[in-house]
């Protein structure tokens, strides 16, 4: 009799909470992957559509302006709110305000749209993550949810986003866990995390969502040199990525302190892009360049791609177009490993692996993921490299990244120890 009041007493204070927590944000975790999967297939497709077009049209180029001043007004007129795009939902993780305004999701697809159908250079991530946070949140408003349980929706909105985008759900569910505090993970978040990705994803291949694959063919054996030669491109691609980093910075502070009239501002920069892209025939570096990104891995390319994509995207971005970052990230680092080839005697679609994911993780300061998502893309056969790779891009990348509102938890290295608890963009890097 005793052994079973015991047994009951486990099964009430254990079992029940664990099972209704499971039941709960399952569905929540449904809810919101349904929702951000189809809002990400969609998103893919209008994509497929404007980049179709522009290629086919390279007239359109010229009007870049146009389309600058469209992206700056509509956010000057609606969008004063969520102009921090990927950072205000890491600040309001970290200290929740107001709900995040669902105007975020149409204001960034529109003008990551619009930035592509005229030829800036951009990712899609950005605008995923963004689109994913605004609808997730909705959630709190609906069903009055606390701070804490708000800091688990965001995460689901960022993990199904992610995911439903690239295809990618155990890299997208781990970015989401380790994207707002540099060196720590939210493990609380966990389950919530892993669910909505596959849930997203899911839905975004199931509504027709198209993922690009590569392929490295082989990985040599692991010696000591080769450990050596890997750990020498890590220290370049990490310092690739502070270099993307740091420019997105100054460009946009430059451009800002320059000219007071936001809608301006990606006016001249789209004068610009669309003369430099006319002048040098540099059709390639604008958009999302995933057919350069697919040759880095089966033939050489130019040495300065890599370079030339980070200054057109750096600049594109610098001056108020939207999108993301991380896939023409994914392009500057297969590109310079491929040009790094040249000189370390490492297969070239390793090394264009292993740049694809590690200039991300050094820009993003979230190696896990990246070294989970050069495995759902590469395979295990070079998963050591890439492992390495991204973990000496983090290091080398220092406390700078593409997302100023992220906190130090851990610092890097103890040369850094005085940084944690600040934000990235307090610090004088």
């Amino acid at each position: 009799m005793k052994r079973l009041k015991l047994l009951n007493r486990f099964v009430s204070s254990q079992f029940y909470p664990l099972f209704y927590y499971l039941i709960r944000w399952f569905w929540f975790c449904t809810v919101v992957g349904v929702f951000v999967g189809a809002a990400s297939a969609l998103f893919l497709y209008l994509l497929n559509l404007s980049t179709a077009f522009r290629e086919n049209h390279l007239w359109i180029i010229s009007l870049l302006p146009l389309g600058g001043f469209l992206i700056g007004w509509s956010y000057q007129r609606w969008g004063n709110r969520v102009v921090k795009g990927n950072n205000l939902l890491i600040e309001e993780f970290h200290k929740p305000q107001d709900i995040i305004p669902f105007r975020m999701a149409p204001l960034v697809l529109f003008g990551t749209i619009v930035t592509h159908f005229f030829g800036g250079s951009a990712g899609r991530e950005g605008t995923a993550v963004q689109i994913g946070g605004a609808i997730a949140d909705q959630l709190t408003r609906v069903l009055k949810l606390s701070d804490r349980e708000r800091r688990m929706v965001l995460v689901m909105g960022i993990s199904a986003g992610f995911a439903s985008v690239f295809g990618t759900p155990l890299a997208g569910a781990i970015f989401a866990l380790e994207v707002f505090i540099v060196g720590r993970m939210r493990y609380e978040a966990i389950y919530p995390s892993f669910l909505v990705a596959i849930i997203a994803n899911g839905v975004a291949v199931l509504l027709g969502a198209s993922h690009t694959h590569y392929a490295i063919s082989a990985a040599p054996p692991i010696t000591l040199m080769n450990l050596v030669w890997s750990i020498l491109a890590g220290i370049l691609f990490g310092l690739t990525a502070r270099l993307f980093s740091r420019l997105i910075d100054l460009i946009g502070k430059f451009f800002k302190k320059q000219i007071s009239y936001a809608p301006l501002r990606p006016v001249i920069g789209g004068a610009i892009i669309a003369i430099a892209v006319f002048a040098f025939g540099a059709y390639k570096y604008i958009g999302l360049g995933l057919i350069t990104l697919h040759d880095a891995f089966e033939s050489e390319m130019a040495p300065y791609d890599f370079l030339a994509k980070l200054l057109f995207t750096t600049f594109t971005l610098g001056v108020g177009f939207k999108g993301g970052e991380v896939t023409p990230l994914f392009f500057i680092g297969a590109t310079l490993g491929n040009a790094l080839s040249s000189i370390i005697p490492l297969p070239m679609p390793l090394l264009a692996g292993m740049g694809f994911v590690a200039v991300f993780a050094g820009a993003t300061n979230t190696p896990i993921a990246c070294i989970v998502m050069g495995i759902e893309l590469f395979g295990l056969q070079s998963s050591l490299y890439i492992a390495l790779a991204c973990i000496v891009s983090y290091l080398f990348s220092g406390h700078t990244g593409i997302y100023s509102a992220q906190i130090i938890g851990s610092p890097k290295s103890i040369k850094f120890g005085q940084d944690k608890g600040k934000r990235i963009s307090e610090l004088d890097e």
